[in-house]
């Protein structure tokens, strides 16, 4: 981006310019002179300039305006072996700075005091210590009425915080450390004011998994416990939604966020624990949930809310590795129509899906095409990624025409990137703030045409950020040059003519960015699960208990947070398919062990177990004999019956089978969804066939045959036997022994016939085969089906 010169070249008024020209060289007056008094030593006693370091802790008001007394605080610290003594903290009041690029030139060396610019301040506008000890840091505040600062025309001056002294080594006054930052100088309104944008983001990392419970309300589980952490009281999505609720900003919110934080406010979430195991999550962190929702709709009430496609799904990864594989633009369109529902349904509020928002605002034709293709019709894009070509002196407006019925929003990169890095510093974080002011005021003194200013900064702030963030934020609406609009309202401004609209190369895309993203094994691992389920959910009577958890996982897997992360990100998606093919897994066949066919029909069971909770159906079996000359299945070489199981119940599916000939054949049990497609792994198992012939039959008629005439000859003999001993009787002589042979009376004799049978009575059982593990031909239907113990 051109950056405005001291030739500006622009509409700006005679009279601003002289002013401006004029102030700079009253303000630099004092310090020419300053520089003449010095005595010879000092750029040698500069050049030591680290052995004190001093830190501007707290500048307040951010930015002065008539009347207003400003206080500096801060701390400064001997970091030499000697005592510095005779010393005194001052404020100096530097020039000018005219351009964006001067500014950028004293935010580069903070610290350098050879930098540090000005006259002192003086008088009693100072704080003197009488010695700093090697080592040890004091304090110091200093307050002082604007007025007493000399500042001349509107503007940023550079000021600047320097510790003078002496040592033994030194013995005279020198600099040893310094300060420097920004001032920015508006006594009065500004005419015209910018109009800026701040987007307020809130975004997390991913933190649900695919896993649910099998009870009704589907208990969610969690990858850790880290997201209460950052609900909890001064944790990082703490700090965003309380500090942004007294800022006049634009909300972008991942849904996803959302959806994670209303499942562990419902109560009963897991976390997962080592392998397949879950621990409950705590109690405590139910309230911390709810708090936070509540805090979060109160904050939005009257705010613009823009929603991203649910998980933030990485744009540049898309366009630029995944649009080869198949469907993998369909899971953007399915992310973008969720992400409405999941806002509206926890917020209560309607937000507005126009908007796609490539990492860092880096955009080329690729990346363009993809994030509309969801129906996204605005990007947010950044000037460092679309630069301005023409040569511009001026900031132009966000909103740029690109041709198609786009508009890419871009937004100024300065201002979006002035809040990165360690915050956690109060000299750092004021450092940050003062800047950032500074940037936008030397935006808006540019030129008198008003234009729309858009800041977006980084996706995920630290609690540090977030709240140098606000401090910035909060002196920029209640200053004096900008006011605050929404962002649609930027979209729509209207664009500035000379601004570029030419959309960079795909070469032109950062290296360092394109080194962080997604590989394309990424979109393969999804695809792959998502032909699973596609698979998996048209055998359910309740689709929604898995195509919903297992979507949603999906657009998690294909995140904008998974950047620089390959291999956690390839963990989640593994977990995604892997959990996936569990859940299919519950509805299988039972293995089957040979079966032994004896005659010439018989009908065979094959068990379908379904341990899901829902009942499953539009399955068919499939039984294939792969000898169909020897065995067939319902009269042919298969058999297909539909197959319909209840929750936690297995059924018995019964085949009709015929037998053509003895021995073994192979039998090859398969289920398939209606549309033809196999659905799980076979079961295959032997049939061994042991045919009754017709000889036989005639051998076990014949033996049946000599059983009925030996008995009726048994018969016979004994009714003949009995006359006998009734004629004998009326002699008397019946019951007296006698000798002859044959006589049944005689001890210890019997009947040849008698014996026979009595023997054939008493031989043991010829052994058989074993009883036969398949029933008789049978036309009784498939029995419902058994409960299963889990």
């Amino acid at each position: 981006m051109a950056e405005a010169a001291d030739f500006q070249g622009t509409s700006a008024s005679p009279a601003r310019r002289w002013l401006r020209r004029t102030g700079a060289l009253l303000a630099g007056a004092p310090l020419l002179a300053g520089l003449l008094q010095l005595p010879a030593a000092a750029p040698a006693a500069a050049a030591s300039g680290d052995q004190v370091s001093v830190a501007l802790d707290s500048l307040a008001p951010n930015a002065p305006t008539d009347g207003d007394t400003l206080t500096v605080a801060g701390t400064v610290t001997n970091n030499g072996k000697q005592t510095v003594i005779g010393a005194h903290v001052g404020l100096r009041v530097g020039p000018m700075l005219n351009t964006r690029s001067g500014i950028d030139d004293v935010a580069r060396h903070p610290d350098d005091i050879q930098g540090v610019n000005g006259s002192e301040v003086g008088g009693k506008y100072e704080q003197k210590f009488a010695k700093l000890a090697p080592g040890v840091a004091q304090h110091f505040s200093i307050s002082v009425p604007v007025d007493k600062l000399d500042l001349g025309a509107n503007g940023v001056y550079e000021f600047g915080v320097a510790l003078s002294g002496q040592t033994s080594a030194q013995p005279w006054q020198q600099v040893l450390g310094g300060q420097r930052t920004f001032l920015p100088w508006q006594s009065s309104d500004a005419d015209p004011r910018s109009r800026t944008t701040v987007l307020w983001p809130l975004l997390s990392t991913v933190h649900m998994t695919a896993k649910t419970g099998a009870g009704e309300l589907q208990t969610p589980v969690f990858l850790d416990d880290e997201l209460a952490k950052e609900l909890a009281p001064g944790g990082r999505l703490d700090q965003l939604v309380s500090l942004g609720k007294d800022l006049d900003v634009t909300w972008v919110i991942d849904p996803d966020l959302l959806a994670s934080v209303d499942a562990m406010a419902s109560g009963n979430y897991r976390l997962q624990g080592a392998g397949d195991t879950t621990v409950a999550g705590p109690k405590e962190h139910q309230a911390l949930a709810k708090q936070w929702l509540a805090n979060l709709q109160k904050a939005v009430v009257g705010k613009e809310v823009v929603a991203l496609p649910f998980a933030d799904p990485d744009l540049a990864s898309l366009a630029h590795r995944g649009t080869s594989v198949t469907g993998s633009l369909s899971h953007l369109k399915d992310a973008t129509d969720v992400a409405a529902t999941t806002v509206k349904t926890v917020l209560h509020v309607t937000p507005s899906t126009d908007y796609a928002w490539p990492v860092d605002g880096a955009v080329d034709p690729s990346i363009m095409r993809v994030a509309t293709s969801a129906g996204a019709d605005r990007v947010i894009a950044r000037s460092d990624s679309l630069q301005e070509t023409a040569g511009l002196s001026y900031t132009p407006s966000a909103a740029r025409p690109v041709g198609g019925g786009t508009t890419a929003v871009v937004a100024d990169a300065k201002l979006s990137t002035a809040f990165e890095g360690d915050l956690t510093k109060a000299d750092s974080a004021t450092l940050a703030v003062q800047e950032f002011l500074a940037q936008s005021l030397e935006i808006n003194a540019q030129t008198d045409q008003q234009r729309s200013i858009v800041v977006a900064p980084q996706r995920l702030p630290t609690a540090a950020q977030a709240k140098a963030m606000a401090a910035a934020v909060r002196a920029l609406q209640g200053g004096t040059w900008s006011q605050a609009q929404d962002l649609t309202a930027a979209a729509k401004a209207k664009p500035d003519p000379n601004a570029t609209t030419r959309i960079p190369s795909t070469s032109a895309y950062p290296s360092s960015l394109r080194r962080q993203e997604l590989p394309a094994s990424a979109f393969q691992q999804i695809a792959r699960t998502q032909d699973k389920l596609d698979d998996f959910q048209v055998i359910l009577s309740d689709q929604s208990r898995v195509v919903t958890p297992f979507g949603r996982a999906i657009n998690r897997g294909m995140s904008t947070s998974w950047r620089g992360q390959s291999e956690a990100g390839d963990g989640f998606r593994s977990g995604v398919k892997s959990w996936l093919d569990d859940l299919a897994g519950q509805v299988r066949l039972i293995d089957k062990s040979e079966t032994k066919l004896s005659g010439r029909s018989a009908t065979i069971p094959v068990t379908v177990q379904n341990n899901l909770v829902q009942p499953v159906g539009h399955l068919v079996l499939r039984l294939t004999s792969t000898q169909p000359t020897r065995l067939k299945i319902g009269g042919k070489a298969y058999y297909e019956q539909p197959v319909d199981i209840a929750g936690g119940h297995a059924q018995s599916v019964k085949f009709t089978t015929s037998a053509n000939a003895n021995g073994r054949a192979t039998v090859i049990a398969q289920l398939y969804t209606e549309d033809g497609q196999e659905y799980g792994a076979p079961v295959s198992f032997d049939v061994k066939v042991t045919e009754v012939t017709p000889t036989v039959m005639l051998v076990i008629g014949g033996g049946v045959l000599l059983l009925v005439l030996a008995g009726f000859r048994m018969y016979t003999q004994r009714k003949r036997a009995a006359a006998r001993q009734s004629g004998e009787g009326g002699d008397g002589t019946a019951g007296e022994p006698s000798d002859e042979p044959g006589n049944p009376g005689a001890p210890g004799d019997r009947l040849p016939e008698e014996s026979d049978s009595a023997a054939g009575a008493d031989d043991p059982e010829q052994p058989s085969d074993p009883a036969p593990d398949t029933a008789p031909e049978s036309t009784d239907p498939s029995g419902t089906g058994e409960r299963v113990d889990r």
